[in-house]
C-alpha cells in the first residue's frame, strides 16, 4: 500500500470502505465508522433502547451460529422482517420488544467494524443521530494529538464495487465537524476538510437532502421512507456506540 495513502502527515483522517479502514483505520486511536442508511443508524437507535449490538459479515452461513453462541437476536434481511422481528431497519427496533443482544449484520458497515474489532484501536459507530455525542465523547476521552480516522461505509454496486454513498460523506462530516468545532488541533488531512466542507453545505436543508439522496431514494422507493426520516434525526441520540469484546454498548457523551 502507498505510503501516502494512509495520511499518516495528518491527525485526523478520513477515507471509504473496508479496504479505506484497513488504510487508515486500523492504525488509528480512535477508528468511526459511519453508515448512514442504515447500519450505524439502526446501532444508534438499538443502544438508545439499551439494546447490546454485536456487528457481523453480510450473508455469513455462521451468523446464525454466531447469534445463538452469543446469546443473541440475530437481525433478519430487511423486506423478510414480519411483525416483532428486527432487520437494519431502524424503524423496526421502535416497533419491537428489545432484546437484550443483537447480531446486526450489514454488507457495509456492521462488516467494516467486525474487521476493525480485531484491531487494537477504539471503534465506534456513528450517524447524523449521534454526530455531535460521538465527537464530545472523543474529545473528553482523548488527547487533541490524538489520532481519529473516520471511515465513511459507502454502498456497494451489484459487481461488489464500491459506491460511495453522499449520505455517508455528510455523516463523517458532521463527525468531523463538531471535533474541530470543539477545538481538536490534532490536523486534518484535505479528505477530512472535503468531507466537513460537505456536510456543513448540508447541514441547514439536511432532512430534504437525505431524502433526495440516490440512497434515500432507493429506500424510500421499496417502501421505508420511516428509516429515511430516522436517519435525518440529526442529534438527536447522545449515546456513542463503542465496540468492546466485539460488542456495541452505548455510552454517555457526557
Amino acid at each position: 500500500m502507498n505510503r501516502e495513502h494512509l495520511q499518516r502527515d495528518y491527525g485526523l483522517r478520513f477515507d471509504w470502505g473496508l479496504p479505506g479502514a484497513t488504510a487508515v483505520g486500523t492504525v488509528a486511536v480512535v477508528a468511526v465508522v459511519v453508515d448512514v442508511l442504515s447500519f450505524t443508524t439502526t446501532l444508534t437507535v438499538a443502544v438508545d433502547a439499551g439494546i447490546d449490538v454485536l456487528p457481523y459479515r453480510w450473508n455469513a452461513g455462521s451468523a446464525e451460529r454466531y447469534a445463538r453462541e452469543s446469546d443473541a437476536v440475530l437481525a433478519v434481511g430487511r423486506s423478510r422482517a414480519t411483525n416483532g422481528q428486527i432487520s437494519l431497519s431502524p424503524n423496526t427496533i421502535r416497533r419491537s420488544t428489545a432484546p437484550r443482544r443483537l447480531v446486526l449484520p450489514s454488507p457495509n458497515g456492521s462488516s467494516i467494524c467486525f474487521e476493525l474489532g480485531a484491531g487494537a484501536g477504539v471503534c465506534v459507530g456513528a450517524s447524523l443521530r449521534n454526530a455531535t455525542a460521538v465527537a464530545g465523547w472523543i474529545t473528553r476521552h482523548y488527547p487533541p494529538t490524538t489520532v481519529v480516522a473516520v471511515i465513511a461505509a459507502g454502498e456497494k454496486w451489484p459487481g461488489g464495487e464500491l459506491r460511495p454513498a453522499i449520505e455517508d460523506l455528510w455523516g463523517a462530516g458532521a463527525v468531523m465537524s463538531a471535533l474541530t468545532a470543539a477545538g481538536w488541533d490534532a490536523g486534518a488531512s484535505p479528505e477530512a476538510l472535503m468531507a466537513i466542507t460537505a456536510w456543513r453545505a448540508v447541514a441547514d436543508t439536511l432532512p430534504q437532502s437525505l431524502a433526495a439522496c440516490a440512497s434515500g431514494r432507493e429506500l424510500r422507493a421499496a417502501g421505508y421512507p420511516e428509516d429515511v426520516a430516522i436517519a435525518a434525526e440529526v442529534d438527536r441520540s447522545t449515546a456513542v456506540p463503542v465496540l468492546e469484546d466485539r460488542v456495541f454498548r452505548g455510552r454517555k457523551a457526557g
